[in-house]
């Protein structure tokens, strides 16, 4: 069993324009696998990280990684918003 979650940046790509989208993100958990395509979205209350989704039949957006737990949501936020502001 994993005892604690270590989660990396491995890509980050900022978006340049008018788009809400300010960046797209790959991170690894645990050097042993990759999630790929985590955004970082210019909200009413400033950045966060959203996770990938894909639009199904009935033309809603579903998560295709959903973090189980609220400490891991923030978790990955913070390394991934560390990671943008530098």
């Amino acid at each position: 069993m994993i005892s604690e979650l270590k989660f990396k940046v491995t890509r980050l790509h900022r978006i340049e324009g008018k788009s809400n989208i300010r960046a797209f993100v790959d991170i690894a958990l645990n050097e042993s696998l990759l999630l790929k395509g985590l955004r970082i979205v210019e909200g009413k209350n400033g950045l966060f990280v959203s996770m990938p989704r894909e639009k199904g039949k009935d033309n809603k957006w579903y998560e295709t990684i959903h973090p189980l737990s609220n400490q891991v949501k923030e978790d990955i936020s913070n390394v991934v918003l560390s990671a943008y502001n530098v």
